[in-house]
């Protein structure tokens, strides 16, 4: 069978009647930017996520630049962030005039440490951007704690996940942002990001910012961003929350599936953060010859592929400055990490077919 490596299209075929009127609704409403659709659903994003305020904006990586300044990062500050993510975590920091300082991160979670944050701090560290790899939860609240530095978490892989004490990601730290990418856990038709915090102070500030440095659209105290979810984003968004759950939970079953299917006796699995129950973005094995792998599973029509071959501090952008520092664990993740299928839809007949063909593949 094939089995593909994302499937956003069927969890949300029973919701396309409610999608249709959803977005009928907006067109009838006449009203595009910051409307009624996106007020409601901050309010409903902040109560999922446990917070006092959520704020739309345009993407995520928007999302990390404005909570970065909102925190305070600018010129001649250095935000650290791990090297081993998509590159916009890193991509959003010189935007505020700051600089990134690269972090290793554990191979078995794919996240960063409280030690390999703390061996890249600096005398000048203004803010951490601590990512929620494929679904796994960082340890925020230990940085924050025993570094003293405040948190951004990017949540863009792990809506759904939640915490050992049942905190769901977005207020584990200072602040957190998301995207609502189509290949999210919630992803709408589009692009669109927010921004959670529980701090009144924090949330004014991104708010001002989202709209081009303005509190009441006629004085302008900063230079901000037009960065904002639009009313179509947010209706489609809305729809979709009540699922989320569901849909995270039926990610957590099929990582289990994979245990228990023996996909562990092949290759080395992802470890969730202790006692956390992350909602895999992306389910990523480990195994010393990755893309060969991948090569045999795509011809039996099971998707795969590596994502981060090349790290961020290796990219050509920052190779001069960063090329040659020496993050190990990042080099290993970067080198023998296989995203393997994962969805809100994926059943055990598929998972059973992928563990089979991983184990003929590496038998060869």
């Amino acid at each position: 069978m094939t089995v593909p490596l994302f499937d956003p299209a069927t969890p949300l075929e029973p919701l396309q009647p409610a999608l249709r009127a959803a977005i009928d609704d907006v067109l009838e409403a006449g009203q595009w930017i910051l409307g009624p659709q996106v007020a409601a659903f901050e309010t409903e994003w902040a109560r999922y996520t446990g917070t006092t305020d959520a704020i739309g904006v345009a993407n995520g990586t928007e999302a990390i630049t404005i909570a970065l300044r909102a925190l305070g990062v600018g010129p001649g500050d250095d935000v650290v962030v791990p090297s081993f993510t998509y590159f916009a975590s890193a991509e959003a920091i010189p935007p505020t005039g700051a600089r990134p300082v690269f972090c290793d991160v554990d191979p078995a979670t794919s996240c960063v440490t409280v030690e390999s944050v703390r061996a890249a701090m600096t005398p000048r560290t203004k803010a951490v951007v601590a990512v929620h790899l494929f679904g796994n939860l960082a340890p925020v609240r230990e940085i924050e704690e025993q570094l003293g530095v405040p948190v951004v978490e990017d949540v863009a892989q792990a809506s759904g996940s939640i915490a050992a004490d049942g905190t769901r990601p977005g207020n584990l730290g200072a602040i957190g942002t998301f995207s609502f990418y189509p290949s999210k856990n919630l992803g709408g038709f589009g692009d669109g990001g927010a921004i959670t915090t529980s701090d009144a102070a924090l949330a004014e500030r991104v708010r001002t910012l989202r709209f081009h440095g303005s509190a009441d659209k006629v004085t302008y105290t900063e230079v901000g961003y037009n960065s904002r979810l639009d009313e179509l984003q947010a209706a489609i968004l809305r729809v979709q929350l009540p699922e989320l759950d569901g849909w995270a939970e039926h990610r957590r079953t099929a990582g289990r599936w994979y245990t228990e299917a023996g996909l562990g006796e092949h290759v080395a699995l992802p470890e969730p953060a202790p006692g956390s129950r992350p909602a895999w973005g992306l389910y990523v094995v480990r195994t010393p010859e990755p893309d060969a792998l991948g090569e045999a599973l795509g011809k039996k029509g099971i998707g795969a592929r590596g994502y981060y071959r090349v790290p961020i501090h290796q990219q050509p952008v920052f190779a001069a400055e960063y090329g040659e520092t020496p993050l190990p664990g990042t080099e290993e993740a970067a080198r023998t990490h296989l995203a393997i299928p994962m969805s809100a839809a994926l059943d055990r007949s598929q998972v059973d077919e992928v563990v089979v063909a991983v184990g003929e593949a590496l038998a060869r």
